[in-house]
């Protein structure tokens, strides 16, 4: 049976909401998993998100090597507009999209303003390496009782880079993490990032 675009993505969109309200947490979406029967170049989770919230009333940017193949089908899926990093409103990065190319991204990308801060990006990015709670980065703020643990495979440049974004809050992007296991985390603007000593 194929994705119900109404009822199993009100679902999804849910599942997204309360990753939102807990950054860190790591939620598995595998339920969907046999109704996923495209043929693209991303993580079936990843593209699960953009079907969730990409409509013909938002643009997105595709940060990969295999960028116009990707974009072409996530538009005639979604109904969403191409566009370019420094105009789009939802950012899909590839886990094959290199390093230099995400910072570069995150530098040009929308934050918003301070009459309209919600006029930013959300980067849905892909993490070659399992999510996990495990402790390369420690994360806090709000949703967040002490602190919690996050495993990804992006670089220090990457959440660096992601640190000077939010500096000025309410500006700032939001972040959705997804892995080939089928799940995902959110690290909203609001949380602070920064690197697990290692002892």
């Amino acid at each position: 049976m194929p994705i119900d675009q109404v009822h199993d993505l009100q679902k999804v969109y849910r599942s997204i909401l309360d990753s939102m309200a807990r950054p860190g947490k790591v939620t598995n979406l595998e339920a969907y998993k046999e109704r996923m029967d495209y043929e693209i170049a991303c993580y079936d989770t990843t593209l699960l998100i953009t079907m969730t919230l990409l409509d013909g009333e938002v643009s997105f940017h595709v940060i990969s090597e295999n960028s116009q193949v990707v974009k072409d089908k996530i538009a005639a899926y979604t109904l969403a507009k191409h566009a370019p990093v420094e105009e789009a409103d939802f950012i899909i990065v590839l886990k094959d999209a290199p390093d230099a190319s995400i910072v570069e991204g995150m530098r040009a990308a929308k934050t918003g303003d301070l009459i309209n801060p919600q006029h930013s990006s959300t980067w849905i990015m892909e993490s070659s390496a399992p999510l996990s709670n495990q402790n390369q980065l420690k994360l806090t703020g709000p949703g967040i009782k002490k602190q919690k643990d996050l495993f990804t495979s992006f670089k220090p440049s990457i959440w660096q880079t992601r640190s000077e974004t939010v500096q000025e809050y309410p500006l700032g992007i939001d972040l959705m993490l997804t892995d080939e296991k089928w799940q995902i985390t959110c690290i909203p603007r609001t949380t602070n990032v920064s690197e697990q000593e290692v002892r």
